[in-house]
C-alpha cells in the first residue's frame, strides 16, 4: 500500500486516469466519487465535519481552518497552480485531514478519487 500511494500521486498530476495503475491492479479514479467524498459528512466527536468544513464546497475557493481561523489558499490546482505538487505535502496533509474528517485513515482509491477530483476543476 505504501508503494501505491506514491505511484498514484506521482502519476495523477502529469497522466491521465487510464494511464494510472499500480502493479498488478488497475486504478479506477473516479472524479464524482472524489466530489461525493469531498462533500460526505460525518460526524466525529460529536460534530459534523467534512472537506468543506475547512475547503468550502468549491475548491476553487479559499477556505478558512475550523478551529483556527487560518485562511486556506484554494485546492484546485486550476486555481492554486502549487496544489498537489509536492508528493511529501499531499501525504501529510491526507493522513491528517482524513483522520480529522472522516475519522480513520483514507485507503488510497479515496485519495485518487479525491486528486481526481480536485484536478477536474
Amino acid at each position: 500500500m505504501k508503494i501505491i500511494l506514491p505511484l498514484i500521486l506521482m502519476t495523477l498530476i502529469a497522466a491521465p486516469p487510464a494511464a494510472i495503475a499500480a502493479p498488478g491492479d488497475q486504478a479506477d479514479l473516479s472524479a464524482s466519487r472524489g466530489k461525493a467524498l469531498w462533500e460526505q459528512t460525518q460526524t466525529i466527536s460529536g460534530q459534523p465535519r467534512s472537506c468543506t468544513t475547512c475547503h468550502t464546497a468549491d475548491p476553487r475557493q479559499p477556505g478558512k481552518h475550523a478551529r483556527t481561523g487560518k485562511l486556506i489558499k484554494p485546492m484546485a490546482p486550476s486555481v492554486n497552480i502549487d496544489r498537489l505538487t509536492d508528493q511529501s505535502k499531499i501525504e501529510k496533509w491526507f493522513k491528517r485531514n482524513c483522520k480529522w474528517t472522516l475519522g480513520r485513515v483514507c485507503t488510497s482509491q479515496e485519495k485518487g478519487d479525491v486528486l481526481e477530483y480536485l484536478k477536474s476543476l
